[in-house]
This record gives C-alpha cells, sequence and structure tokens, in this order.
C-alpha cells in the first residue's frame, strides 16, 4: 500500500462517507456456486452519492502487475493506494482477464472503503433464496429536489413520502428531520 504524506483531510471525508454509506445488499446470483452476491455496478451505484458527498474519489486501473485501486481526497489530493496482483483462469484469454478485473475490482472497492456488505454467514444455502425487487429509486442529493422536500415538510409532508420516491443518505436525513424540528417550533 502507498500513500500520502498526510492522509488527515481524507480520514475525515472517509469518517463522513461512512456515515452517508448504507450497507451494500447483494443483487446478483452466481449459479455454478448457488450464491448470491453484490455485483460491482451495484457496489458503484451504492457509494457514488456518498463518495461525492464526501469529497472521494475512488479510481481503480489495470498495470502490468494486477490492479491498482487509489482512494482520493479530492480537494487535498490526499490518497491511499493498493496494487493487488491478479489471478486469471486462462493465460491469453480477453474474457478470462476481464471477468478477474471485475472481481478484483469488486472487492478492492469493499476493502480499500470498508464497506458492510450484506452477509447471511452461510444461512441462505439452507433455505430458497427470497426474490429481490431492485430499488430503482433515485438518491435525493443537494439542490431543486432536496430545495422541493424540504418545503413539502414546511407545508406539513411527511418524511416517508419524500423515502417512498427517493433513498436518503444520514446527513440528508439529518437535514429533513432538523427542517421538521424547525417547522414544529
Amino acid at each position: 500500500m502507498e500513500r500520502s504524506e498526510s492522509i488527515s483531510n481524507l480520514t475525515k471525508a472517509l469518517a463522513l462517507f461512512h456515515v452517508k454509506v448504507s450497507k451494500i445488499k447483494k443483487d446478483a446470483k452466481n449459479p455454478f456456486f448457488r450464491s448470491n452476491y453484490a455485483s460491482l455496478s451495484h457496489i458503484l451505484e451504492e457509494i457514488a452519492s456518498p463518495l461525492q458527498e464526501s469529497g472521494l474519489v475512488i479510481t481503480q486501473f489495470p498495470d502490468s502487475d494486477g490492479l491498482v485501486s487509489m482512494l482520493i481526497h479530492a480537494e487535498s489530493g490526499e490518497f491511499l493506494s493498493s496494487n493487488y496482483v491478479m489471478p486469471v483462469a486462462k493465460a491469453n484469454d480477453p474474457q478470462a482477464l476481464g471477468s478477474a478485473i471485475s472481481y478484483v475490482r469488486r472487492y478492492s472497492i469493499t476493502s480499500i472503503l470498508s464497506l458492510n456488505v450484506e452477509d447471511d454467514d452461510g444461512n441462505a444455502g439452507a433455505k430458497p433464496p427470497k426474490p429481490q425487487e431492485e430499488d430503482t429509486r433515485l438518491w435525493l442529493n443537494k439542490g431543486e429536489p432536496l430545495n422541493k422536500a424540504m418545503e413539502y415538510l414546511r407545508d406539513g409532508g411527511k418524511i416517508e413520502t419524500i423515502e417512498k420516491k427517493y433513498k436518503l443518505s444520514k446527513a440528508i436525513r439529518e437535514s429533513l428531520n432538523e427542517v421538521l424540528t424547525k417547522t414544529k417550533q
């Protein structure tokens, strides 16, 4: 692992990220092993807003030895970087290489961000899995949608109604609760 000389800003931003990110649910099925897992696209979707709101960027790229993953604090340039040597099932097979890159990217992201990915300790194998509905709600972010949500709450609306349409990070939920508290005073 490599890192910038200082990581104090990055550490603060990472702490803020952990307040904003939720537990990552498994969304995909591996028919070969009859197991569920959190897909790379699902993980990236779940962390996109919390990363942005925290001022963090994660980037990954293959190099000659494997896959480099970097976590960067956008404002200060502070970073953590790690290289993982990728095992490839078949030499000179582009599909095997692509599969290895996706696999390593998924586990590198969950590791470098210390993500809480749903884990049932193997209990799902004991009973048939329940079908999962895809959560198609968008994240409620700063800007016009958030302003409208706050105005709705000031007019007597409920957070539960907003949650039916949007996913809320912890920070956004706190902002909405502050509006409710001020409205009740």
